[in-house]
């Protein structure tokens, strides 16, 4: 070892770090009788749990919930002391460190070292150790540096034995175990590195408010009760309450202390000051919300949202937006809102007792109001500035690099449901986890990490999305863009078991793909091409997949059943039925115009598919008894513009009477798989055949990578096979010369003369700022044609080119080439800006035929790369 250069000790360091951050993620619980492991359940007994009255109440709470979660597992219930000392052979302690005289014993007697956890954030250790107290010979301690910390180890050992969080929301069944051993040894997840992870339910009539009236009365703190134990067993700790008509802090005077009870950290959303909903304005406001002309009524407005507060934990929204979550008034101007700024500040040192900096702030730049921050409003230091995305998963602004750092930091509001334009989506989830993990992985990489909120609209159905969020917010360099995978057929082990788990994790991820590429309210009958024949793929494609959805659910035990259609089968279900209803419908339309025969037909099974939508509606609504029931009312099917109809509307189809029916001769539609577009073969790259050459991003021939950047690529990213781009993400911009990073694929092509390329580029925004990012791309030894993807572009409603590619989930930017000669040509992409993710490239020499998705790649399967096969959601 002393002939150890530095670089290989620095590089062991790193090993060693890395194995220690997998350890941390793995299965220390084993159902199978272990000589060294404690004891939790075996031989029909359960190990006594303890903890002290003097902890913290939702530290107790969690407890029970450990005593019922044994239970759900072995039928057994240990039992649950908190005040009276330890006694038996094995025992579980648990408690805080500082709050708990147990814990705070076994440290000071140094039966417990806890010098990597005690001051921390939210951390735990669970550990077994050896004659912790007089008469006990062995405890499993679960310890926490703070009341959540605690928490967090109680649910992370509900886990390991098997307890999904999903077990109440999702119906998620509890495999039963006869014994429950904990390895020896020390386990943790570590400190998470995005301080505060939450949701927000929002967008949340029809659907969660009927439920929640039938089951629970209302929005209240019975429905809370079940929110917060989810959220703080996914690890989470932050909540934006519903705020459709909903007072979280009025409508029930428990909900407020429920939560911090729990441990849930609240806030109100980014335009709704003070912790006051908006709902409390309506009801008890008085004159206009305008801060020019009613600036003491809002004032003490406010007050009385800090007065309510008290000493509970919250992250607290300053600024202010207008009536309604619109826009400021045209009046409206920087210093107007600076001022309101520190009127609020003043408010909250008064009414808390201490300095405004010691009371966690945001201030949302959501919308507009990043247009104030960029024209130079800013606000106090210790402020969380929290950047939004474009309400369609796409980040607007994030911190530039080697920018001064600040004591608030960044946070990032996402969004998985939205109401508003260019239309709203909030029916089914359409976020597929490639992308959110590229976007979030920008974020962190960027330093954006003090809060992640993210709008889940009614919670249900966004299950998947929501762990990945909640699961990546704790530890982002813990999955990396190539285990995304790994990470779903995890996710679908713990639910399901792991017999059908990769086959699961395929669903999901292929139904959420599909789903993105146009957001089921955005279809319509000529979303996709009936010429080309890419209707009828798009339609074969979901019905395949409900095919292999519905097997796996005769295959799953019945008690998995209802989980199973909630979590996987209902979504595929209902889309492959929407999807088919919309061909259907394109197919009648185009029949009627030649008077074909198939026309009236083609006509009834498109109401058959309008009417089987309302039984998979009925359907999930009977589940678990009727649990769902009204979960799933939202309206999907008649959009006519950006807001929701009052109920679904059959799309119009056409029926002949018999004298208009001709006897002609139906026109031939391209069938799905149809021949092959172009072969690309080993030594001649990829051929042009019809007009046209598509390349699917990651088939380059030579990726050159540069000193500071690498090509990866993102699997099963984007609305076809991947995205490729480089990393680090923070890696300065740097024009096209020489040999600079860039994507090489070999072409062959039959003429000489103008071609154009046309780059499919996820629909990344111009986050750094600028004029916009750029690519470039050549042919051969041509000078690089450089490409702003962002000219014209604006996110924002009413803005063509955004609305466009929110809407088609892509950005199409093209080039034209001349060439001087046909045969072998070697396409270039250059990278220039960071955070350009590109898709697809097509080169038209003519015969292009427009399409959704543009032409697919028709490569022979010789020269797929292996390691694509059985990739989770590979087309």
């Amino acid at each position: 070892m002393k002939f150890m250069t530095l670089p290989t000790k620095l590089l062991l360091f790193l090993l060693l770090l890395t194995g220690s951050a997998a350890a941390q993620n793995s299965q220390y619980v084993s159902f199978e009788k272990s000589r060294t492991g404690f004891p939790l359940a075996a031989a029909g007994k359960t190990a006594p749990l303890y903890a002290s009255q003097a902890d913290w109440p939702g530290v107790l709470r969690a407890a029970k919930d450990l005593q019922a979660d044994i239970n759900r597992v072995t039928k057994l219930t240990p039992t649950l002391t908190t005040d009276q000392a330890p006694t038996g052979k094995e025992v579980v302690l648990i408690g805080t460190i500082g709050k708990s005289p147990l814990i705070d014993g076994l440290v000071k007697a140094g039966k417990l070292d806890v010098s990597q956890v005690a001051g921390r954030w939210e951390t735990f250790v669970l550990q077994v150790v050896e004659k912790p107290l007089p008469g006990v010979a062995r405890a499993l301690v679960i310890a926490g540096s703070d009341k959540r910390g605690t928490i967090y180890g109680i649910y992370d050992l509900s886990q390991q034995i098997g307890v999904s969080p999903w077990y109440w929301w999702a119906d998620v069944p509890v495999k039963p175990q006869p014994a429950l051993y904990v390895a020896a040894g020390r386990h943790s997840q570590g400190t998470p590195q995005v301080k505060y992870r939450g949701i927000f339910i929002n967008d949340e009539a029809p659907a969660l408010q009927n439920w929640s009236k039938e089951k629970f009365g209302g929005v209240n703190s019975k429905m809370y009760g079940h929110m917060f134990e989810l959220i703080l067993r996914l690890k989470g700790n932050y909540l934006w309450p519903a705020m459709w008509g909903n007072m979280f802090n009025v409508d029930d005077p428990q909900n407020p202390v429920l939560a911090d009870e729990y441990g849930i950290v609240m806030g109100t959303s980014h335009h709704e000051p003070l912790t006051r909903a908006h709902e409390e304005w309506k009801h008890a406001g008085k004159g206009a919300w305008n801060y020019q002309t009613n600036a003491a009524t809002l004032q003490e407005f406010w007050r009385g949202g800090m007065k309510h507060m008290g000493t509970r934990e919250n992250i607290v929204s300053i600024g202010m937006r207008g009536d309604g979550d619109e826009p400021m008034s045209q009046e409206s101007n920087i210093a107007l809102l600076e001022r309101i700024v520190a009127d609020q500040r003043k408010i909250i040192a008064e009414e808390t007792g201490k300095p405004a900096d010691q009371t966690p702030q945001l201030w949302a730049l959501y919308k507009e109001v990043q247009d104030y921050y960029d024209k130079g409003m800013r606000v106090p230091d210790d402020v969380t500035l929290l950047l939004c995305d474009d309400n369609w998963g796409n980040i607007r602004k994030l911190p530039k690099p080697g920018e001064k750092p600040r004591a608030g930091g960044y946070g990032i509001y996402y969004h998985f449901d939205y109401v508003g334009g260019p239309r709203n989506y909030k029916w089914l989830n359409t976020n597929p986890l490639p992308r959110i993990w590229e976007q979030l992985h920008l974020a962190h990489e960027y330093g954006a990490n003090q809060i992640w909120i993210v709008n889940v609209g009614d919670l249900k159905p966004m299950e998947f999305p929501i762990s990945f969020f909640l699961d990546y917010a704790w530890n982002p360099d813990q999955i990396s863009a190539d285990q995304i995978d790994d990470y779903s057929r995890d996710w679908a082990a713990r639910q399901f078991g792991s017999k059908y788990a990769a086959s699961i994790a395929d669903i999901l991820a292929k139904y959420a793909k599909y789903n993105s590429r146009r957001k089921p309210e955005l279809l319509d009958a000529t979303t996709y091409s009936l010429a080309t024949g890419e209707w009828a793929t798009v339609v074969a494609d979901y019905n395949q997949l409900l095919a292999q959805a519905e097997k796996i659910n005769q295959q799953l035990p019945a008690e998995y059943r209802d989980a199973y259609y909630q979590l996987v089968l209902h979504p595929v279900q209902a889309c492959a039925n929407l999807n088919e209803l919309y061909y259907t419908v394109a197919q009648n339309r185009e029949a009627a115009k030649t008077g074909q025969a198939t026309t009236n037909i083609l006509a009834e099974k498109a109401k058959a598919l309008y009417a089987k939508d309302a039984e998979i509606t009925k359907r999930y609504h009977a589940l678990a008894g009727g649990k769902w029931s009204h979960m799933m009312d939202q309206t999907h099917i008649g959009y006519t513009y950006w807001q929701q109809p009052e109920k679904n509307a059959m799309p119009e189809v056409v029926t002949l009477a018999t004298d208009k029916i001709k006897a002609v001769a139906e026109p031939t539609i391209p069938p799905s798989g149809s021949k092959p577009r172009h072969n690309r073969t080993s030594d001649a790259g990829f051929v042009e055949a019809d007009g046209y050459v598509s390349i699917e991003a990651e088939h380059y021939t030579k990726a050159v990578d540069g000193s500071s950047v690498k090509w990866q690529t993102i699997p099963d990213l984007g609305r076809t096979l991947s995205g490729v781009t480089t990393f680090p993400t923070v890696a300065p911009s740097q024009l096209p010369v020489g040999n600079s990073p860039r994507l090489e694929y070999r072409v062959q092509l039959t003429g000489s003369g103008p071609v154009t390329v046309q780059a499919y580029l996820a629909p990344t925004l111009n986050f750094l700022g600028g004029e916009g990012l750029r690519y470039a791309v050549s042919f051969d030894d041509e000078a690089p044609q450089i490409i702003n993807l962002h000219t014209g572009l604006v996110a924002d409603n009413g803005n063509r080119p955004w609305e466009k590619a929110v809407a088609e989930n892509i950005l199409h930017k093209t080039s034209t080439h001349t060439l001087t000669k046909p045969g072998a040509h070697v396409l270039k992409f250059w990278r220039v800006d960071p955070g350009v993710v590109l898709e697809k490239l097509v080169v038209d020499t003519g015969g292009g035929q427009p399409s959704y998705l543009g032409p697919p790649e028709r490569a022979s399967g010789s020269v797929i790369p292996k390691e694509e096969k059985g990739r989770v959601g590979q087309r």
